[in-house]
Formats: structure tokens, C-alpha cells, sequence
């Protein structure tokens, strides 16, 4: 082994990668979090002053500081996943998304269905050898997908009813350098949440560690949970773009696997506050974290949420960039992912309540 095969391991030798597996494997769709928020609390409770699920189902953990104040972090626990909305006559399943979806991402996926019991199914659709060349033409839409149970229609109406959830199914493997799998988004972040708790040798700010629900329909639950705790500063912790394939503009990347942490100082829902952005910059040089910048032109984060339903709280974000976002091969580098807890822990450990403050010199 060389010297640069030792030190490129050396970021997923310092990660808890059953952890991780556990996290991305584990069923979580929005308002159906329930498996995840188990495993959240396992984790947090032992090293947490208290843990508290809210009324929407956030998992709210409190760690107190040396110096008061309040900041709150947030990675969300849901992944992107579907509903059942109608079953046909012969047993296949209509549904609708939970989320963002790119339809040609779906073809030939396996996914559970979550009814009565756990039941593996296949996102099936019209084959090319039967298709006139103007369908062919087209990109595919959700419409044209059902899935397909391999049982009786009877058998399918005991076991599924209409507003039972699907999730994808999908293990998480090591690809060469990178780790591969779903629901990065935004398990990661919950992961990086729990590791940075685990890290952080001290705080001087009450720490506010929130997995939170319901994020990719709409961004609720970092509201919800906002709105009760009032941090002063928010961090919310998502993966970003690495758009760095062949055929991507480097303009356009946004980020690239493996440059470090993501910093971001824009996305959709959120300009971040310029001094929490230029803290991180700082951290990140002074403890020799690599990290790149982030200015995300269309997508929204817990950012927004905790920005406002904190009243006005100096929010900012730290992302793990990601190849493939909201497909079943989500792609991640160990060194991204290491750089983004050490950059949590440094935060939690030298953030103060009056140091973001706009207005003030």
C-alpha cells in the first residue's frame, strides 16, 4: 500500500460506517420517520443532557454550554419516497411522490412497500419493444410507473391499503474510493449531526441537536422545531451538488467530490449570515479542514427554516457534496464527510450567541 492509498483511507477508517449503513439502509419516508428517530435517540442519549420527541416527531436533543445561548442543528431524517394512491384491478399499485423525483431515475428500481407487513416490489413500466417511436421519444413521467407486488390482486388488497408509504431499496456499498447508496439526503447529515456531538470536547452554547421530519415535502419539521427552540444560531446539515461529471460544465459544479466540507453561501431558501459563513471559513483554515464554497442556484435546506422560525437566527449550512441526488446511487466521499464533522464539532465548540450578530462591528 502506498503512502497516498494510506492517507485516502485514513477519512473512512475514522468513520462509523455500520452507523451509517444502518442510517441510509433503514426505511424513513416523510411523516413515516419512525425507524430512523429510533435509532437517532439510541445514539444521542448517551451523550445528550436530555432527548425529547416534539409533537411532529422532530428528535430534539439537548446538550447545555458554559455560556448560555442557544444554537441548534438540524439534519433531516425523511428521504424521498412515494405513496399508494389507488391499486388497479389487477393487484399493481398507483402512488404519488413524496418529494422531488427525476422519473428516469425509477426505471427497473426494486422498492418496499410499507403495508401490512414489508413487501418488496418493482417500479415497472410500458417496454421499449412495445412503444411507438414518439413514447420513445419522450422523457418517462411517474404516471407511466406501477408497481408491480408479484401477487394476486386479492392478495395485494389484505396487505396494502391507499396512503401506505414506499420507500427504494438499496444497499449501501464501497465504489473504489467512494461510498454508494441511497437516502444520503439526508441521512448523512443526521450522521454528521451524531459524530460532531460525539467529537465536540466542549461547548459554550446550549447545543440544540435536531433530526428533524418532513423535510422533502416542504421543509416542516426544522420549522416546527425552530418555532420551539429559538436558537440565536442554526446550522442545517444536508448534502449538496457535486456536478463533477464529464458532461457538466466545471461552472457549473457547484462542488466536487472529495475538495473537503461544503460552506454554503446561498441556496434557494436561505442567503446565510455573512459572519457565521466567514467563522466557518476561519475554522476550517485555522484546524486544517478542507472545505470548498457553496452557492446552490435552485434547492432549499432546513437553512431557511431555522432562519426564520428562529425569529431571525444567524442560519447557515454545511453540506456533504453528492453525486446523483435523489436516485439510489447517491456517491459521497469519506473525506467530505470527515471534513463536515470536524467542522460541526469546531462550531459547536466555538460559536458564542453575540458573535453573528448583524449591525455590530
Amino acid at each position: 500500500m502506498t503512502d497516498k492509498d494510506r492517507a485516502e483511507g485514513a477519512a473512512e477508517d475514522e468513520l462509523d460506517l455500520d452507523l451509517l449503513r444502518e442510517l441510509s439502509e433503514t426505511p424513513g419516508a416523510p411523516g413515516r420517520e419512525e425507524k430512523i428517530r429510533a435509532i437517532v435517540v439510541r445514539e444521542l442519549e448517551p451523550i445528550c443532557d436530555s432527548v425529547e420527541i416534539d409533537a411532529f416527531g422532530n428528535v430534539i436533543a439537548v446538550r447545555k454550554g458554559s455560556e448560555g445561548g442557544r444554537l441548534a442543528a438540524s439534519g433531516h431524517m425523511d428521504e424521498i419516497a412515494f405513496m399508494v394512491s389507488a391499486i388497479h384491478e389487477q393487484g399493481f399499485l398507483h402512488f404519488v411522490p413524496l418529494g422531488g423525483f427525476d422519473p428516469k431515475t425509477l426505471t427497473a428500481q426494486r422498492v418496499i412497500v410499507h403495508g401490512r407487513k414489508d413487501l418488496v416490489g418493482v417500479m415497472g413500466s410500458k417496454p421499449i419493444h412495445v412503444m411507438t417511436a414518439e413514447e420513445r421519444g419522450k422523457a418517462p413521467k411517474l404516471e407511466h410507473f406501477t408497481i408491480d407486488l408479484g401477487l394476486p390482486a386479492d392478495e395485494v388488497r389484505e396487505l396494502v391499503r391507499v396512503g401506505d408509504v414506499v420507500t427504494r431499496e438499496r444497499r449501501l456499498e464501497r465504489v473504489g474510493r467512494l461510498l454508494n447508496g441511497k437516502s444520503f439526503d439526508d441521512r448523512i447529515g443526521v450522521f454528521v449531526l451524531i459524530e460532531a456531538m460525539r467529537r465536540a470536547r466542549s461547548n459554550r452554547m446550549d447545543l440544540y441537536a435536531i433530526a428533524s421530519a418532513q423535510e422533502e415535502i416542504g421543509v416542516r419539521g426544522a420549522l416546527v422545531a425552530a418555532q420551539n427552540v429559538r436558537p440565536d444560531v442554526g446550522i442545517a446539515l444536508d448534502v449538496t451538488l457535486a456536478n463533477d461529471v464529464p458532461f457538466i460544465q466545471p461552472h457549473d459544479r457547484i462542488t466536487e467530490l472529495g475538495k473537503g466540507t461544503a460552506i454554503k453561501a446561498y441556496d434557494s431558501s436561505a442567503v446565510p449570515n455573512w459572519k457565521l459563513v466567514d467563522h466557518m471559513r476561519e475554522l476550517c483554515e485555522a484546524r486544517g479542514i478542507p472545505h470548498q464554497m457553496e452557492v446552490l442556484p435552485r434547492g432549499g435546506t432546513d437553512t431557511g427554516a431555522l432562519q426564520r422560525g428562529g425569529g431571525g437566527a444567524a442560519a447557515g449550512c454545511i453540506s456533504v457534496p453528492t453525486r446523483y441526488v435523489h436516485s439510489v446511487i447517491e456517491m459521497v466521499h469519506p473525506d467530505d464527510v470527515l471534513a463536515s464533522i470536524r467542522l460541526l464539532a469546531a462550531l459547536f465548540e466555538e460559536a458564542t450567541a453575540d458573535r453573528y450578530r448583524l449591525g455590530t462591528a
